[in-house]
């Protein structure tokens, strides 16, 4: 799981706390190791991306940020007024977006919100797809509890990357369908990750058959501990665009990034 151990909690604790600046190693079998900064998770509206900047500007009405992490996004929005819930599963980085000064911060899964599954206690909870309980897909009659409607949905940073695997992206949306208002957005930003693999003449590439190019899977390193491996999906606009129109769901193109990164907004249809 991507909080077993809680690498970003513990790392954004430090840096908050003692002012350590250790980064955060990504580790894939795919390709070389990256690092994440752990300054970078602590970034003011400047030191943004266009691609994020312009997400913040469009949110509206009440604002909920997945995976808000140490909580910059959530910081400024509600610096600017806005009414904004900043959500993560990792408990180190909701304290500390509490001590930033997030007033509404609260650990939990994206995935879980408005799931009455979750509130029977005996309802067991799969590690290997958060879109599966007891071996069953969730659907609308799944689901009820709180009721929680937003008008902005934030997934930054590749927040998508949540679901995975391109075959649950059905059950993504499902879940949407119950914590999105009628009129609401969900602004979401994303890679096509085509850029990394070799071309041929004609301009094609070489992928593997039996998966989607953008399914990664993950470990995370830091101060000489490592997760579990978890799935990590890169999306592609056009692949993004035809499982939203699949589902029920407007899938426009905002703006395009530097890098083969861009900024998408979901609204049901």
């Amino acid at each position: 799981m991507l909080n077993s151990p809680d690498i970003f909690g513990k790392a954004v604790a430090d840096y908050f706390h003692n002012n350590d600046p250790k980064n955060i190693t990504v580790i894939s079998e795919d390709f070389d190791d990256d690092e994440i900064p752990t300054d970078y998770l602590f970034r003011n509206f400047e030191q943004m991306p266009t691609l994020e900047q312009k997400a913040l500007e469009l949110a509206s009405g009440k604002i909920l940020d997945v995976g808000c992490c140490a909580g910059s996004h959530a910081l400024y929005l509600q610096e600017k007024g806005k009414n904004v819930k900043a959500i993560d599963i990792s408990p180190k980085a909701i304290e500390i977006a509490r001590l930033r000064g997030i007033k509404n911060a609260e650990v939990e899964n994206f995935f879980n919100l408005n799931n009455q599954l979750l509130q029977d206690k005996s309802t067991r909870y799969s590690t290997e797809n958060p879109l599966k309980f007891e071996g069953k897909s969730l659907d609308n009659k799944s689901f009820g509890g709180t009721n929680e409607k937003f008008d902005t949905i934030l997934m930054l940073m590749n927040g998508i990357g949540i679901v995975g695997k391109l075959k649950n992206l059905t059950e993504f949306f499902t879940h949407l369908k119950t914590i999105l208002s009628a009129n609401g957005k969900v602004l979401l930003d994303s890679s096509d990750l085509n850029y990394l693999f070799d071309r041929d003449e004609d301009g094609g590439i070489w992928v593997n058959p039996e998966e989607y190019y953008g399914e990664l899977t993950y470990q995370l390193t830091y101060k000489g501990e490592t997760s579990t491996p978890f799935d990590w999906l890169y999306i592609d606009f056009e692949s993004l665009q035809l499982a939203a129109e699949m589902n029920g769901f407007s899938c426009s193109l905002i703006q395009k990034g530097e890098h083969y990164d861009y900024l998408a907004m979901l609204k049901l249809s």
